[in-house]
């Protein structure tokens, strides 16, 4: 196996536009986390490279995946979590290229998770658990408790990358394993709900009034991103405003729920606009600052 995947990297190595080169290898017999391939070859390009190639290769009974990917794509993964499985390619993979230290400067950046970054992971899973929980509450009071059912599961799975973010670490494929080590009442709630033995209704009931706190508990620090944003100018922003504003983060698809959440809760106020006919009126929205101190 060493020698088939050193025949495929050894020309990517000598290519000035590589940066880095990583290998992982099954560890088992029916491994994910290599697509059921014997090997995989992550080759780190810079940014004027092409976004994200992937090539198949066999050499007799082994079979290997080669994925070219730019630093562009790289960041992309990591600020909206959509490729977990590459991240964990990048922390544990081993590294047999590495030019100017490009990965180990990387993995530092991992380990160490700069704030901005955080901030913005967290306020898009915050956005996305308010959309899961809110389904999931309609859902089970329209009797639908299977559907229901899976829209907490998700609920929960955003409640515990945000608790995993909070702790300033990125989340893993096994997000459940560390949430057990920084939060383990969030590991509890998604043990009751999936192994309970008790009816679906009663179990989606007590996790409806756990998921129901827990957004309270982190509402100021799931805002914090979408409520900085809106106090960079003293006017009023339209929804189209900020979904243009917040678009590259990942969460302007939830928008429109995350900015009804925070009226709710207070943290957000309304401002009314007349439109041409005037009976009806523009919606627009600003940040309360009263109110957005008081839950500090």
């Amino acid at each position: 196996m060493d020698e088939f995947m050193r025949e495929l990297y050894q020309d990517r190595t000598g290519d000035p536009d590589t940066l880095a080169v990583i290998v992982v290898k099954k560890s088992a017999l029916e491994d994910a986390a290599t697509d059921y391939f014997d090997g995989i070859l992550l080759v780190i390009k810079n940014e004027r490279s092409k976004n994200w190639e992937i090539k198949h290769y066999e050499y007799k009974d082994q079979k290997a995946a080669m994925h070219i990917v730019n630093t562009t794509q790289i960041q992309q993964w990591l600020s909206q979590s959509t490729n977990r499985r590459a991240v964990n390619w990048l922390m544990n993979g081993k590294v047999i290229f590495d030019r100017n230290e490009y990965m180990k400067n990387f993995k530092e950046r991992l380990i160490h998770f700069p704030e901005n970054e955080r901030q913005i992971r967290i306020g898009m899973e915050f956005s996305k658990l308010v959309r899961r929980f809110a389904d999931g509450k309609s859902l089970y009071y329209e009797g639908h408790y299977l559907d229901s059912f899976n829209q907490i599961v998700h609920a929960l799975h955003h409640l515990a990358r945000l608790a995993v973010i909070e702790r300033g670490y990125y989340p893993e494929v096994t997000v459940w394993q560390q949430v057990k080590q920084v939060e383990p009442e969030i590991h509890k709630l998604y043990s009751e709900l999936v192994t309970g033995r008790e009816p679906i209704e009663k179990r989606l009931e007590l996790l409806l009034l756990a998921n129901e706190f827990e957004l309270a508990t982190k509402l100021k620090l799931g805002s914090a991103h979408l409520l900085s944003i809106m106090e960079e100018k003293e006017e009023a922003w339209s929804v189209e405003e900020l979904k243009e504003r917040v678009s590259f983060h990942d969460y302007s698809l939830d928008l429109s729920m995350l900015l009804e959440f925070l009226v709710k809760k207070g943290l957000v106020d309304i401002k009314l606009e007349e439109t041409r006919g005037k009976t009806i009126n523009h919606r627009k929205y600003f940040v309360n600052k009263f109110m957005q101190h008081a839950a500090l």
